[in-house]
């Protein structure tokens, strides 16, 4: 199986703490960043090939120095989309299909947010994901707050774990279920990937977009992540909850 940590943001949101430096390599622990915390986990599962982070022009630097001196280093490659702003940025589903098409992947593939943090290993998910083959599947989180649902891709599933709804920001949600940025897609998707980033009326920035139109496809499927915490660190007061919850100053 094959990873894609998906980092070429620019956490315009974050400014100016992130004016410098790229959202995951933002510092977590002392010894820990965002990615790091990642890739933990993504090692830990015991099936992953090759981890392949995609970033921009302006931080590929920092993430190559950050690979080098990585423990897990061997398995890591970085990628260079080209983009130098948030203007021209190619989005989550350009990244995707950026890296599939350059590195010829055939393979299952596992795609993680560069700022998003999960509280469990990935291992659930993936034997999910293998069981609902050779539909893609996405990771929910249960938010237990419709106006909070609002600010993510909320989604309605069927007592078969079938996404039946996905609206993306919606004024008013139809569940709490919101998706994380964490997608498996068989290797038997890539092709509808190539054909999605080739159809010039699709948007290759958010990932809910890609979804839907698989929806319409065919079939997606959703597994609810355990009551654990799931963060996307989206702003600066996420970004210091989950400094304090990894450093033990909350619960």
């Amino acid at each position: 199986m094959e990873a894609i940590i998906l980092a070429a943001g620019y956490a315009t949101r974050l400014y100016p703490l992130t004016l410098g430096i790229p959202k995951p390599l933002l510092r977590i622990t002392s010894d820990k960043t965002v990615i790091d915390l990642i890739v933990d986990g993504l090692v830990s599962a015991g099936i992953v090939r090759r981890i392949t982070v995609v970033t921009n022009h302006k931080f590929s630097g920092d993430f190559n120095a950050w690979a080098r001196r990585h423990p897990h280093g061997r398995l890591i490659r970085i990628e260079d989309d080209g983009t130098l702003s948030n203007e021209d940025r190619l989005g989550a589903i350009g990244d995707i299909h950026y890296v599939v098409t350059k590195k010829k992947i055939k393979d299952d593939v596992l795609v993680v947010g560069g700022d998003n943090l999960f509280g469990r290993p990935f291992d659930g998910f993936i034997r999910f994901a293998r069981r609902h083959r050779p539909y893609a599947s996405l990771g929910l989180f249960d938010i237990r707050d419709k106006t909070k649902a609002g600010r993510f891709g909320v989604v309605s599933i069927n007592r078969d774990d079938r996404v039946v709804r996905f609206e993306e920001k919606p004024e008013r949600p139809a569940s709490t279920l919101v998706a994380t940025c964490l997608y498996y897609f068989p290797a038997s998707t890539l092709q509808d990937l190539e054909v999605y980033a080739q159809d010039k009326t699709t948007s290759n920035d958010a990932s809910g977009n890609y979804i839907r139109w698989l929806m319409e496809k065919g079939r997606v499927y959703g597994l609810v992540l355990k009551q654990d915490h799931w963060v996307d660190i989206g702003h600066l007061d996420s970004y210091k909850q989950v400094i304090g919850r990894y450093n033990g100053e909350m619960t």
